[in-house]
């Protein structure tokens, strides 16, 4: 059973199906909350609030640390629902978790302590940091609990409560979570609300909610911000991305290509910061595409999911048409396919991989973020040119360069207008590492010790000696 949790209380109500992603069949059924729920949630987490921010920043961590040791010792009870509702095989499910415990944790041991900004024999200026109020947390599909125990554990942390809004497509999982935290938390410090989109307009106009974390796509991302510029609420966004991958002629090309492969195809492209597009160096080109469409190939789809620890099915059939789509266009477009792109015989919302050879800039696929396991391949000759093609889209939120040369790389990496680039790795998003896009793919940022600044106010103390 899933329940909404409001001041720390299961509560039920109406109900809708979540959906199986690898056989299109119904799962579970997930409550769904109503306005009056989420104004019982608002008067609770703002009386919470009083108590909560008044504990000291050690005595918040200690709560972190406890609700991470809960969520270890009761994984069981997160990892059906989440490999269910996502699709994800069971390793790729563990995975999520082990990251999820490790955001949690990290955020238990960061604090934004006090900090003299200057000081002469007249003057002393002093920064100190006091918590926002009450946090609406909207969350995507793809990664939903990590991705929701991100935010909570920051959030709170620096002394505010949180109501959580999971994807209607993923609710199940965020749903278990923050019931086991009520065994944990103080009464009405987290609570969770599961909706649809209205939901989540709900959230973001509510006067009684002081700032809004969203993670989805960009055209969500404009009504998020345009609903919470209503009642001047804080924002944090991270909207979707197109990362483009720069391989140099340098690389050990085989050995590179294949964990490239690996590095879209995890969670079929689900993830923000994956590889949207893989730039070649022309000297290498052809021994690259060979060797990369040689690993897509030996890619399996496993429809148990007891098996493969990277590929998935799209999570929901929105997404799955799409991405559908996509393929389709390269088709009509009469763009070399080196694998994939047949008709598939597989039941849920699973699709073969497929690589595409060479598309044009301006294509749709080279052009859109697909999110799935898509992947345009093209070749470059100049450093000068590879950059300004990868930098030539409205979104900037994440890329890779791969060289045995890693200052070249460096060099490379801090020409790419992006929020994050990996040098010979493929994007792995860290607790430590501030998160955040540039030109449409968000505003702000969250997570490492910057993050925290993202959910408090910054205060001034200026001191007359």
């Amino acid at each position: 059973m899933f329940y909404n949790i409001i001041d720390s209380e299961l509560r039920s109500g109406d109900s809708t199906t979540v959906t199986n992603p690898r056989t299109d069949e119904p799962l579970w059924d997930v409550p769904v909350a109503h306005e009056t729920q989420l104004n019982y949630a608002v008067d609770a987490a703002r009386a919470s609030f009083k108590s909560w921010k008044l504990l000291t920043i050690e005595e918040r961590q200690t709560y972190l640390l406890k609700l991470a040791d809960e969520l270890e010792q009761r994984r069981d009870e997160i990892h059906a629902p989440l490999a269910g509702e996502t699709g994800k095989s069971n390793l790729l499910a563990n995975m999520e978790i082990n990251d999820t415990l490790a955001f949690i944790r990290f955020n238990a041991s960061q604090s934004l302590p006090d900090k003299v900004e200057h000081e002469n024999d007249k003057t002393k200026i002093v920064s100190t940091h006091h918590p926002i109020g009450v946090v609406g947390a909207i969350c995507p599909w793809n990664f939903p609990l990590v991705l929701a125990a991100a935010k909570v554990s920051a959030a709170l942390v620096m002394g505010n409560c949180v109501i959580v809004k999971p994807s209607p497509s993923t609710p199940c999982a965020t749903l278990k979570f923050v019931e086991l935290a009520t065994s944990v938390l103080p009464r009405g410090v987290l609570q969770v609300l599961n909706g649809d989109d209205d939901m989540g307009r709900l959230i973001t106009l509510h006067p009684g909610i002081d700032k809004i974390s969203f993670t989805g796509s960009i055209a969500t991302g404009r009504k998020v911000a345009e609903s919470a510029a209503k009642t001047l609420k804080r924002v944090t966004l991270e909207l979707g991305g197109n990362d483009g991958c720069i391989i140099c002629p340098d690389v050990d090309v085989k050995a590179v290509a294949a964990k490239v492969a690996a590095g879209v195809l995890i969670h079929s492209g689900q993830m923000c910061v994956a590889t949207k597009r893989v730039y070649v160096h022309e000297s290498i080109f052809q021994e690259f595409r060979d060797t990369f469409v040689e690993a897509v190939k030996d890619i399996k789809i496993d429809l148990a999911g007891d098996q493969s620890p990277m590929f998935s099915p799209i999570q929901n059939e929105s997404q799955y048409r799409l991405v559908k789509d996509i393929i389709a266009d390269c088709k009509k477009n009469n763009y070399t396919l080196l694998c994939g792109g047949t008709t598939d015989e597989h039941p849920g919302f699973f699709i073969a991989p497929v690589v595409v050879d060479q598309p044009p800039h301006d294509s749709r696929i080279v052009q859109l973020e697909q999110f799935g396991p898509v992947i345009p391949l093209m070749k470059w000759s100049n450093e000068d040119e590879v950059i300004s093609r990868v930098n030539a889209t409205e979104t900037g939120l994440g890329g890779c360069v791969w060289a045995d040369d890693v200052g070249k790389a460096e060099r490379i990496a801090r020409r790419v207008e992006v929020g994050s680039v990996w040098i010979n790795s493929a994007e792995d998003p860290n607790p430590y590492g501030y998160l955040s896009g540039w030109k449409q793919s968000g505003i702000g940022g969250e997570w490492g010790n910057q993050g925290l600044m993202s959910y408090s106010h910054t205060q001034i103390i200026q001191l007359r000696k």
